[in-house]
């Protein structure tokens, strides 16, 4: 199984989830950035998202949503609020 790497986020994407599809057809899997209510069905639709070539597998090829966490990914500098959060009460270093 190859993994792609996700797509990259612009400014507006901060907060958006990320999910991991699978290609049957070509073994790959890919992660891509997208809104919950989105619905990814095919390899083509998928490579659209992610800006990847197709390659040689059909755009209608149909793709699967993986099962996980759909992770938040965040922008920003992350605060550190007390030694309880830095190790070694680094905070600020």
């Amino acid at each position: 199984m190859i993994l792609d790497g996700a797509t990259a986020a612009s400014d507006g994407d901060a907060g958006m989830p990320t999910y991991d599809y699978y290609c049957p057809e070509n073994g790959r899997e890919v992660a891509v950035f997208h809104a919950m209510s989105a619905q990814i069905a095919t390899w083509g639709e998928l490579c659209d998202l992610a800006s990847i070539d197709v390659g040689q597998t059909a755009r209608e090829s149909p793709v699967q949503k993986q099962i996980g966490m759909g992770i938040v990914l965040m922008r920003g500098p992350v605060s550190c609020t007390g030694p309880s959060c830095c190790s070694n009460n680094s905070c600020g270093d």
